[in-house]
């Protein structure tokens, strides 16, 4: 199974939802940097369930337990490997739907690819339980980068049709902080009150909704990456796509730069201070595949949460009739605001890759 990415520094998650523990390898991180063990946590915090009436009821600890590849809290050039005990299954709301794939879930593919085998309760390795130890790379990423003046940060741009702000053109390390310390990950924080109630009365209607993340690194150098194949945004669309419930990436104006002219896409040159910068940023800080020293700016589509409690059409794939099922236990309304922290952890391992690629392993 193929649930790892990165280059020089490689990164692969394994466990299942209900299974004993989840966790993840990273392979090739630079040895000699402190982790701040309190700072971790405090990022993981920030996608952990069960916090409030806006994600599921499952309560888990998430305190990853590294096993490797850390001595006295620094990086000792090992592989590191953190693990993550599993302990809040209700594994028997998923007996009943053992043969009868879910709407919206990945049950049907994982049935067919593995002949039945697969372990999907909860939604096994496909799980969004999966984005924990994701977030112990991210978390790590993040912190090795700051400190090279490097910053990724992520708000939750909209939820259906309420949005929130922008990031400006440049966002300040300030700011992603402001952002990461809110229960809601929002710049306006009444755009975000809106949102949360919508999100509400999605789940008073048995049902969910889906959203958008807007991502920012910002202290890039330019010159990261290559063309055609191989660019920032090929390397980070893979990671990001690996994220469940991610539905669709774009950098800089994105499809919208399909509605401009030439005239208003392009980013003008300016001296700035000596530098080479761009007036605007519909780029999104990536030419070519290569970087061009303005902030990165991506976002991510997430797809409304699929398990929802309405009765909903399936086919049951022991008898192959058509049957109905409604869907127990317990799931978010919407799970686009616990994903903002998810984003920033991919985006942070893959850019902390290629500058470990631009500078031949070594910082």
């Amino acid at each position: 199974m193929s649930s790892e990415f990165g280059k020089l520094l490689r990164v692969s998650v394994f466990g299942q939802s209900h299974g004993r523990a989840i966790g993840v390898v990273m392979d090739g991180l630079p040895a000699g940097e402190a982790i701040d063990q309190e700072e971790l946590l405090a990022f993981l915090d920030r996608r952990k369930p069960g916090k409030s009436p806006l994600s599921t009821a499952r309560k888990e600890a998430d305190l990853p337990v590294f096993l490797s590849g850390l001595e006295n809290g620094v990086t000792c050039g090992s592989p590191l490997c953190a693990v993550i005990q599993n302990g809040d299954q209700h594994s028997g709301d998923y007996k009943a739907l053992e043969q009868k794939p879910r709407p919206g879930h990945a049950d049907y593919t994982a049935y067919v690819k593995w002949s039945g085998q697969a372990d999907m309760r909860g939604g096994g390795h496909f799980s969004g339980r999966l984005t924990a130890p994701l977030c112990v790379a991210g978390g790590i990423a993040k912190q090795i980068l700051a400190r090279r003046g490097v910053y990724v940060g992520a708000h939750l741009d909209h939820i259906g049709c309420l949005y929130d702000q922008s990031f400006p053109l440049h966002p300040a390390p300030e700011l992603f902080a402001a952002i990461a310390a809110k229960p809601f990950p929002v710049i306006d924080d009444q755009a975000g009150e809106r949102m949360q109630a919508e999100i509400l009365r999605a789940r008073e209607a048995r049902d969910s909704l889906g959203g958008a993340i807007q991502c920012a690194a910002i202290g890039l150098p330019a010159g990261l990456g290559d063309p055609m194949f191989d660019g920032v945004e090929n390397r980070l669309a893979a990671a990001l796509f690996g994220i469940p419930a991610v539905k669709g990436v774009e950098f800089g104006a994105g499809f919208s730069a399909a509605k401009l002219s030439g005239s208003e896409n392009n980013d003008p040159f300016l001296l700035k201070d000596g530098a080479v910068v761009t007036e605007s940023n519909h780029a999104g800080g990536i030419l070519g595949g290569i970087t061009t020293g303005m902030p990165l700016t991506l976002r991510v589509a997430i797809k409304p949460t699929p398990s929802i409690a309405r009765p909903q059409k399936t086919v049951d794939l022991g008898t192959m009739e058509e049957t109905e099922l409604t869907i127990q236990g317990r799931h978010d309304p919407c799970i686009a605001h616990r994903a903002v922290p998810v984003i920033e952890a991919v985006t942070a391992t893959v850019l902390l890759d290629l500058l470990l690629e631009g500078n031949h392993g070594t910082f």
